[in-house]
């Protein structure tokens, strides 16, 4: 079995590029967010004076390598900038989530940082933000557009993975690696209810496209965990022993996939396992950088209450790894 990691993952440098906007993608920001700031909030809460404003943070897990290396990002990089932050893990609870920020909200901070559960029940957590003054700096996952609609509530800003590109270059190497005239029968470990997943999901299938010979056979939920993933995946290849190629869109989803496939004729690519090394029958994965996301989010925020202007969409490039590279802490999907 494979060790899905908690521990704090290593520091990374931050990188100088930065990838804005991307058409057909809303994630609910205003088209950009002056001074002052725009729908969310019109005036900066009075914590942005403070000598050490005070920021809200809120996470998923800390199960998940992902958040223990965004956590960290937010922790220093806040701590370097001056700010006083305190993050609140909601263990994948949405109501929980709501309660922690509720809570937080009544501490007055100067901005909140959201990496919602889910898309959809987010939008209530954006709502009680832009109720109290406060803006939203949201990160990894989009907050559903609909829902925002539907509470008549908008965020400050969208920072995360460019994830088309993402799903885009997986399937593109499925098709180098494989032929672009093989008979591909693939099955997706997915997410349906986060919708940087879904985009995921939209890259890669649009990839494949370019092969006739490919088409995606089942999808199932691995719920962004490694034993749900395990669970699903192998109840799928029971249920449809032709699939020869697995796309896993998470790095949880990699993770179970690829335990569920052990000994068979099938090859896993998708969203990285966090240090875990690139083989013949995982050949390629793509990788996020979620501690630099966290400091670029700490950033944005020091920006804003600086009285610069923020985009309202930042789209962060993947890293493309391949067999044998194994990913290094803190590229993880």
């Amino acid at each position: 079995m494979l060790n899905w990691k908690t521990s704090a993952i290593a520091g990374l440098a931050v990188m100088t590029t930065t990838l804005t906007g991307c058409a057909g993608l809303n994630t609910g920001a205003a088209s950009s967010a002056p001074a002052g700031g725009t729908g969310a909030a019109k005036a900066k809460p009075a914590a942005c004076s403070d000598a050490n404003p005070y920021v809200a943070v809120a996470l998923p897990n800390l199960t998940n390598p992902y958040y223990v290396a965004m956590k960290k990002g937010f922790e220093e990089e806040g701590a370097s900038a001056g700010f006083k932050v305190e993050v609140q893990i909601a263990n994948d609870d949405d109501a929980n989530q709501l309660a922690q920020v509720q809570a937080m909200l009544q501490k007055k901070p100067c901005a909140l940082a959201l990496n919602a559960v889910k898309s959809e029940p987010a939008a209530g957590i954006v709502k009680a933000a832009n109720d109290a003054g406060v803006p939203v700096f949201t990160v990894n996952v989009i907050v559903d557009e609909n829902a925002l609609k539907a509470q008549g509530a908008t965020i400050m800003q969208y920072l995360g993975a460019d994830n088309k590109a993402g799903g885009t270059q997986t399937g593109e190497q499925v098709l180098k690696d494989l032929g672009a005239d093989a008979k591909l029968n693939i099955g997706f470990v997915t997410e349906p209810d986060e919708r940087p997943v879904v985009i995921r999901d939209e890259g890669f299938t649009e990839a494949i496209s370019k092969n006739p010979n490919a088409k995606v056979v089942a999808k199932v939920d691995g719920n962004v965990k490694p034993d749900d993933s395990l669970k699903v995946t192998s109840e799928m290849m029971q249920g449809h022993p032709e699939i020869n190629v697995i796309f896993a869109s998470t790095g949880p989803a990699a993770y179970g996939a690829i335990q569920a496939t052990e000994g068979k004729d099938v090859k896993v690519y998708g969203f990285c396992a966090s240090e875990l090394k690139l083989t013949d029958s995982y050949p390629s994965c793509v990788a996020q950088e979620p501690e630099d996301y966290g400091r670029r989010v700490i950033q944005q925020v020091k920006a804003w209450n600086g009285g610069g202007s923020v985009e309202a969409q930042i789209l962060r490039p993947l890293k493309l790894f391949v067999k044998p590279d194994t990913p290094g802490p803190g590229f993880v999907g």
